[in-house]
């Protein structure tokens, strides 16, 4: 019988406090207190720094990026530096990988391979490239990924998206540290005017089922008080 994986939509998130979400999910499964969950959600602009990150890969100084409104935030993720935007669909799944899948190469390519089959489902051809992680349309990134899986297998952070046809706050970053690398989006690719909240249902499908899993969708309020409550205790059932 394939498990489920709990998904759900939480719109626009700050990143410092998706940070601390997922902190507490991970904790939280790897304790067996709660299920696997894919977050899915949006956030206002963020450059990420990962593991990997060298400084000259951030294009812009902080004058002009506090100017544009972009914050600036180190990760415990795999890679080097991305940018989180409005237009973009983000992923946090937050897996205990089974026995039978404790390899990380594997990790990605089931990540990437939903992504892949989240682009089809829009009319849009993409890939992988050899060497490199993430999807690709041509040699234009669809998609990245940048991921950490911790004591007991516990995965988190995740996947980026690119949804709607405003690309333009890449133009901060080089891209995960690839020069010589555009970005694209489903909506400049499909030619349809998308969103991150029109996408999240077929991603959250797609992701599932290349882990092997079934997608257990939790709506609207549902989603926004067993998640969020995790770290607001001012909402009802919050708190440790």
């Amino acid at each position: 019988m394939t498990r489920p994986l709990r998904c759900a939509f939480l719109g626009r998130v700050p990143y410092e406090d998706a940070a601390r979400l997922q902190e507490r999910l991970v904790d939280r499964v790897r304790r067996g207190e709660d299920d696997d969950t894919l977050l899915l959600l949006t956030h206002p602009p963020v450059i990420t720094l990962g593991r990997g990150a060298h400084a000259e890969n951030v294009l812009i100084d902080d004058e002009e990026r506090r100017r544009r409104g972009i914050a600036l935030h180190e990760a415990g993720r795999g890679g080097d530096v991305t940018y989180h935007g409005p237009g973009q669909l983000v992923g946090y799944p937050i897996v205990a990988l089974g026995a039978n899948r404790r390899d990380a190469h594997r990790y990605l390519r089931d990540l990437e391979a939903g992504l892949v089959a989240t682009a089809a489902a829009y009319g849009v051809a993409s890939s992988r490239l050899p060497g490199l992680t993430g999807v690709w349309v041509g040699d234009a990134k669809l998609a990245a990924i940048g991921v950490r899986i911790g004591t007991g297998w516990v995965t988190s952070h995740g996947f980026a998206l690119n949804v709607g046809s405003d690309v333009s706050g890449f133009d901060a970053i080089v891209a995960c540290g690839l020069r010589g690398k555009s970005v694209t989006s489903l909506a400049k690719e499909s030619g349809s005017d998308l969103s991150p909240g029109d996408v999240a249902r077929v991603a959250a499908s797609c992701v599932a089922a290349a882990l092997d899993r079934s997608a257990a969708w939790e709506d609207g309020v549902l989603a926004d008080l067993s998640l969020r409550a995790l770290f607001s205790p001012s909402l009802p059932g919050g708190g440790a």
